[in-house]
């Protein structure tokens, strides 16, 4: 089995592959205080409740945006795990041409996105990953990766507006029933949620305006199944994109 690690600023996503089908994935919060052997003992605790030894995976593949996990998870997939794990950074083959200015500036998760969403989707397309930032990748017909847009993200922008206005509080992220919010709470959550709708399509029809009407529109990422269902530019919602994307490149490096 291929395990699969996608290590972010909030979450920690973690997917377990037998051959192309992913069997079950888990979510950890991203501490960097957690040592490996705390890591460690959380995963061999998840891997034991759905009836899978450590001796049951094979290989690993890690992207991460959080260098100072690097080290931890090295140490533990190869102590727990006993596996060398690839990892998604400057020179692994991914199949994709990435035409930014400075390559090695993009993030090892956005090359993932990429490389899954042109695999199940094809070219043009455009990702939008709903997370600790909103970030949306553009990938032209010629499947070249042509760079994108980051946004704070939702939970982001809404945290710092609570703590910075002193007479607003915290509301939960849900739908309004209306856009034109008749208290503080409702007016909140149309702003935060709808804000965000707003957002999203306004780069996406910009987007298209470069790309061509024609590119599919993806969403993945923490928030994609609240702001997704409130708009029509979207096409598709995979959770599991930047997993699927591992599982390729790690598919083009074996052997």
């Amino acid at each position: 089995m291929l395990l699969a690690v996608d290590i972010g600023n909030t979450n920690i996503t973690i997917g377990l592959f037998k051959g192309r089908e992913l069997v079950v994935s888990w979510r950890l919060s991203t501490d960097v205080r957690r040592l490996s052997d705390e890591y460690g003992a959380l995963l061999l605790n998840l891997m034991a409740y759905y009836g899978v030894n450590s001796g049951d995976v094979s290989d690993a593949v890690v992207c991460s945006v959080v260098p100072d996990l690097d080290p931890v998870f090295q140490d533990l997939l190869r102590r727990y795990l006993g596996v060398h794990p690839l990892w998604v950074e400057a020179g692994v083959k991914t199949g994709l041409r990435i035409l930014y200015d400075s390559p090695r500036e993009v993030g090892a998760d956005r090359v993932a996105d990429a490389v899954a969403a042109i695999s199940l989707y094809g070219a043009p397309v455009i990702v939008v990953d709903m997370g600790t930032a909103t970030v949306l990748d553009a990938i032209d017909r010629d499947r070249s990766y042509l760079g994108g847009a980051i946004a704070p993200g939702l939970g982001v922008a809404a945290e710092a507006l609570f703590q910075r206005a002193a007479k607003l509080y915290r509301v939960e992220l849900v739908r309004p029933r209306l856009a034109i919010g008749r208290n503080t709470v409702a007016a909140l959550q149309s702003g935060i949620i709808l804000g965000y709708v707003g957002l999203v399509e306004g780069l996406v029809s910009r987007f298209k305006a470069e790309l061509g009407d024609d590119a599919r529109v993806v969403a993945t990422g923490g928030y994609a199944p609240l702001i997704a269902p409130e708009t029509r530019v979207i096409d598709h919602v995979n959770p599991d994109l930047t997993l699927i994307g591992l599982r390729i490149i790690h598919e083009l490096n074996r052997g």
